[in-house]
């Protein structure tokens, strides 16, 4: 941030030595305009104009960027949402699973209580 501020700070001591060194007035004509005024102004609209014009020619590109973004959004939620809805699935999967290996390994192995009373009952 401290960098930031500094290299401001310096761009805008440039600008202004530019600007006191550069106050003779030149004129400048466009097509059917024509203005007189000093050089540093000129040439400072020259350049605010070339921003706004390139700001103006990346507004549609910036756009689709957002919209592309908000749709990735939009997808990951959906895929997040059906992500947590498998394991939710998945943990119900293994709780019927254990309970269905722990019923057939008492189908296979009935208790030892069980096979003493069936001896005796012979």
């Amino acid at each position: 941030m401290q960098i930031l501020l500094i290299f401001s700070l310096i761009i805008a001591i440039v600008a202004v030595l530019f600007a006191v060194q550069n106050a003779a007035p030149v004129p400048v004509q466009f097509l059917f305009w024509k203005y007189q005024g000093p050089l540093a102004l000129s040439l400072l609209l020259s350049v605010l104009l070339g921003v706004l014009i390139s700001m103006l020619f990346s507004l549609p590109s910036l756009t689709r960027s957002k919209m592309t973004i908000r749709n990735q959004r939009k997808k990951i939620s959906e895929l997040e949402t059906g992500l947590n809805d498998a394991k939710v699935k998945l943990a119900d999967a293994q709780s019927k699973t254990a309970d269905l290996e722990k019923a057939l390994q008492e189908v296979n192995n009935p208790p030892a209580a069980t096979e003493t009373t069936e001896t005796t009952l012979k």
